[in-house]
């Protein structure tokens, strides 16, 4: 029995993938799915694929752009959440600022380098028309680490998808100050060379039951409850992410879209040059259109 090792955040973005990892699909074919929870995020993923320590991976679009640049030897074989991600921006809940005005210094928590932790502080900054050789990174690894970092003393700006944190807002371990959307869809599945010349049709096999899955789910009257269970979360508040989250559910991807992304990539620092889509995407399995 061979195994096809999978991993991604443990946020609710992921529930389609839990639930076809549960499944089983391919144990007749001899292939068994482990999926792995990564907290730290979309930087230690990348670098979990560069160091063949899993096959696919559930990676922020940005953070593989900018990882692939340098050389992670995958490719995207499609999106997993088509819509763009709400980040929240958070403080200590004991800090006495309570708004992003009142920040002076332009110092961050993030999970690691190259993360969209770290990535999605560039686009706060061309927002807020902050200078961005000016920001100030601190490694935490992940939530617990930012929550443990945090001081009242020191507004230390941590990035984190709101909806994940919201507990700790509630509890004031945490204050949120604001939110800044990621400007293209946020999620992609990310498969590396290795496991794609290993696998297979299997892999694409593996993609389409889950945006089989995720089609059901947006239409599945029981989601919400079942989310909500699955990740602790308050069923009004995964209801009304619900509402604001779009899951892929084709092979489909904009040309157009995703030039457009990386433009703004690169007028942000992110990647250095525009990239050909042809040496990141799986072209052959993947319907492109403009």
């Amino acid at each position: 029995m061979k195994t096809l090792r999978i991993t991604g955040v443990p946020e609710h973005f992921n529930f389609p993938w839990k639930k076809v990892v549960a499944k089983q699909p391919f144990e007749k074919e001899g292939v068994r799915l482990e999926w792995n929870d990564e907290s730290r995020g979309s930087g230690q993923m990348n670098k979990d694929l560069r160091e063949d320590k899993c096959d696919i991976a559930i990676v922020l679009t940005e953070s593989f752009l900018k990882d692939f640049e340098a050389g992670n030897p995958s490719k995207m074989i499609g999106f997993h959440v088509q819509s763009p991600l709400n980040w929240g921006i958070h403080i200590s809940g004991g800090s006495s600022v309570t708004s992003l005005e009142e920040i002076k210094e332009h110092d961050f928590l993030i999970s690691r380098i190259g993360s969209g932790s770290q990535l999605m502080s560039y686009v706060l900054a061309k927002r807020e028309a902050w200078d961005p050789n000016q920001l100030n990174f601190k490694i935490v690894n992940n939530l617990p680490g930012a929550l443990e970092e945090m001081t009242p003393e020191k507004p230390e700006m941590f990035l984190w998808e709101k909806y994940t944190t919201k507990p700790w807002v509630e509890s004031k371990q945490m204050k949120r100050i604001g939110e800044v959307p990621s400007p293209w869809p946020c999620f992609a599945i990310i498969a590396t060379n290795k496991a794609l010349a290993e696998f297979g049709e299997l892999i694409v096999n593996l993609r389409d039951i889950v945006y089989a899955e995720s089609k059901s789910l947006q239409t599945s009257s029981s989601a919400i409850a079942d989310i909500a269970k699955n990740y602790e979360l308050n069923p009004n508040d995964v209801k009304e992410w619900f509402a604001q989250t779009s899951w892929a559910t084709n092979p489909e991807i904009s040309k157009s879209k995703l030039i457009d992304a990386m433009k703004i990539m690169k007028e942000l620092g992110i990647i250095t040059e525009e990239l050909r889509l042809e040496d990141f995407l799986t072209s052959e399995h993947l319907l492109i259109v403009d």
